[in-house]
């Protein structure tokens, strides 16, 4: 029998409630039935993409922009029945998947959903009859277009590149109850989602309350299950398998310096129900799925809710690696604005009171923007004492007076505070089997007393920035004593919730935070670049090969002021004088090329020693190189293009593009050779929206017309003295 669309909303909507069929006949009907393919790159901004939600005539509901787009058939259950890419055409879902899963009470709860596909490969809409309610899902009760949320409040004190936030676009709630099921008697489910305004990019999170007499326990949940289309088809068992190309995301991240190294909710899984995929063990890995590796084993009372982490996806349209990252580096520009902020920042070595208001002067007189009371300084934030706190306090008001920021270090795990305080191995039942060999459990006395501390410390003096080393690994805690948790089960989600929520509080106040660990979409706003310490040991020569590649290599998935590097100018790691600068006026060659690599790729360096120069003319050297980044300041925060990786054996370099500025790119090259060099490159000036010609300069030359190949690129010929730097910058042609 063949169902006409009008039959299939008829039989939806004689199963919903009236308030539900209320809820989907207010949704805008759309115009088409399809949305049409973009014209214009949205990486370049040429692509207006609002999100929007409508219906179409047979009641399904759409979340879409000229991008991407996700459709639910709803009621009584809802469902996601599409996932496409609407930049390149794919369809990506292939089969249903229920909105959320929770055990609750130890019994599993699904949230929306539907059962009767009887092939898993695709899901065509005239099946889509077929297809019911679980007896024990949860029911869709109420579906609201809403407007987008902000994750976290961001109190805006220093230069970054977004002037919206919360990021622009809509979103869609669906509430789903089930008074009939006993496991989920006064459980009510609401699932988020949001598409931004410009970018292929969703979020989704669900929110669980408790209108019950009685506590719920949530042993567990799963946020998110996709069964996406297979990113390859193989009849035989693969060690390594091609995935499909969308980015996955979310807030619940620590231990890492990446995205995927920091990653904990996002696994690939097959689909032992897809009978019909051509591996013949059924072990394609083709299900997405988002869900705490631990818990969160959460209490509900009466009358309480839980908010999950945040997941985010973005279907890519490419492949090629620098179009990937730059969709990436777009998504962070957009989820977490305060990444951009990237002041100038050195990190002094001592703390006595003449000497940070030195370190200030200095800072201020050559144009830095930050000083933060660096490792090994002595200072203690967690000293809260009267005494402390006012002299803390002058120094902040002294660094405001000046125009400066004032920060300090402080450190959190690897570190062993008593036995009443530290993880606790669930194996060993001892402490000293932390990630970090030794830590302290972030919800213990000591944990919370902590946080308490740091907030008085910030509250009572003004200090603008936090370097928070040892940030939450992500350590387990078998103990039953400590007070802000239960036990294993619950200890990784409270304490990621602990710091999580400090760092929330911080991004409020305005707190710069320098994390080493991938906590941007919670907050912070840098992270390390990708160094190894002990390479700041080596000869100053071997320093600056290994940060150029280390600023080429990080800077695929981040922008450049996500990452900092380092330079010291004393000792640190060992290597003695041949490794340090100081005496600065000694070295001013070396200091030169440090200062032109980091500000030259956007990137700030930790400059740590008790002074940034020594004489007048360290400190005109110092500068020039910080007027010229705040000449170049827009350019030069903006995405890097990769051109040629540092080796030491010939010219390399990277290029910055902006489509929307004066300065449509600049080009950034060094010599690392005895002898001079002239090369020839092919400039790939795409991502700059430059097209047919430009005008060219190098350094702050006279302008020069530069012709430019179908696929904008430009061939430049480089010419350096040994161990030389320049630059050129491009713009519209006149």
């Amino acid at each position: 029998m063949k169902f006409s669309s009008h039959c299939v909303a008829l039989a939806l909507l004689t199963c919903a409630s009236n308030a539900l069929a209320q809820d989907i006949s207010s949704i805008p009907l759309a115009m088409s039935k399809a949305a049409a393919s973009p014209h214009g790159d949205w990486l370049l901004g040429e692509v207006d993409a609002k999100a929007v939600v409508e219906r179409t005539n047979d009641y399904t509901i759409v979340l879409r922009n000229e991008l991407a787009s996700r459709t639910w058939r709803v009621g009584p259950y809802a469902s996601c029945i599409a996932f496409d890419n609407l930049a390149t055409g794919e369809s990506l879902l292939r089969a249903a998947s229920p909105e959320a899963t929770l055990i609750v009470d130890g019994v599993s709860v699904t949230a929306g959903g539907v059962i009767g596909q009887r092939d898993r490969a695709y899901l065509p809409g005239e099946s889509l009859v077929q297809l019911h309610r679980a007896q024990e899902a949860l029911e869709c009760k109420s579906v609201s277009p809403v407007a987008t949320a902000a994750s976290l409040t961001w109190k805006r004190t220093r230069h970054s590149v977004s002037d919206s936030w919360p990021p622009p676009g809509r979103g869609l709630v669906f509430h789903f109850e089930a008074p009939g099921v006993e496991a989920s008697k006064g459980l009510a489910v609401d699932v988020h989602y949001e598409l931004y305004d410009g970018l292929p990019l969703f979020a989704k999170w669900i929110e669980i309350a408790n209108s019950s007499n009685a506590a719920l326990h949530i042993d567990a949940l799963e946020v998110e299950r996709l069964a996406l289309v297979e990113g390859e088809s193989v009849v035989d068992p693969l060690e390594r398998w091609r995935l499909p190309d969308i980015h996955f995301e979310s807030d619940y991240e620590f231990h890492g310096m990446t995205s995927d190294a920091a990653n904990r909710v996002f696994q690939w899984l097959p689909d032992p129900e897809f009978k019909t995929q051509v591996n013949y063990e059924l072990k394609t890995p083709c299900t997405l799925v988002a869900r705490p590796p631990l818990g969160p084993d959460v209490v509900l009372k009466p009358g309480e809710h839980f908010t999950s982490m945040r997941v985010y996806e973005m279907p890519l349209d490419s492949s090629e690696r620098e179009r990937a990252g730059l969709a990436q580096r777009r998504m962070y520009r957009t989820l977490a604005p305060w990444v951009t902020e990237n002041p100038l920042l050195f990190h002094c070595t001592k703390s006595d009171t003449a000497s940070v208001k030195g370190a200030i002067d200095q800072a201020a007189a050559v144009g830095f923007e930050m000083v933060i009371l660096s490792f090994g300084s002595g200072f203690d934030a967690e000293d809260v004492s009267d005494v402390n706190l006012a002299r803390a306090k002058e120094l902040a008001d002294y660094a405001h007076s000046k125009g400066i920021e004032l920060g300090t270090y402080s450190l959190l795990a690897s570190r062993s505070i008593d036995a009443a305080n530290d993880v606790i191995d669930p194996v060993t039942k001892e402490r000293g089997h932390a990630i970090f060999g030794q830590s302290p459990c972030l919800r213990s006395a000591w944990g919370m007393n902590y946080f308490t501390k740091l907030k008085r410390f910030y509250e009572a003096t003004g200090f603008d920035v936090l370097e928070h080393d040892g940030s939450y690994p992500g350590d387990v805690c078998a103990s039953t004593t400590h007070p802000g948790h239960r036990g294993l089960a619950d200890s990784q989600w409270t304490q990621w919730r602990a710091i999580t929520d400090f760092y929330g509080w911080a991004r409020g106040r305005g707190i710069y935070l320098n994390v080493p660990d991938h906590y941007f979409l919670a907050g912070s706003s840098k992270t390390g670049m990708g160094y190894r310490e002990t390479n700041w040991s080596l000869p100053r020569a071997e320093q600056l090969i290994h940060a150029r590649q280390n600023i080429y290599d990080g800077t695929w998935t981040k922008t450049p002021s996500m990452g900092w590097m380092f330079v010291p100018l004393v000792e640190y790691q060992g290597g003695g004088a041949a490794a340090t600068l100081e005496p600065l006026n000694e070295h001013l060659a070396d200091y030169e090329q440090h200062l032109a690599l980091e500000l030259g790729a956007g990137v700030q360096a930790c400059y740590r020693g008790p002074r940034l120069f020594d004489t007048d003319a360290t400190q005109r050297l110092v500068k020039k190189w910080v007027d010229w980044f705040k000449l170049h300041r827009q350019i030069l925060e903006s995405d890097i293009v990769h051109v040629r990786r540092a080796d030491g054996r010939d010219i390399d370099g990277w290029l910055h593009v902006d489509p929307k500025g004066k300065e449509r790119a600049l080009a950034m090259f060094f010599n690392p050779l005895d002898q001079e060099a002239e090369r020839e490159f092919e400039l790939p000036l795409y991502y700059s929206a430059l097209r047919d010609r430009c005008a060219e300069r190098e350094r702050d030359g006279a302008a020069k017309p530069l012709e430019l190949d179908r696929a904008s690129r430009a061939v430049l010929t480089v010419k350096l003295p040994p161990r030389g730097i320049t630059w050129f910058v491009f713009e519209a042609a006149p």
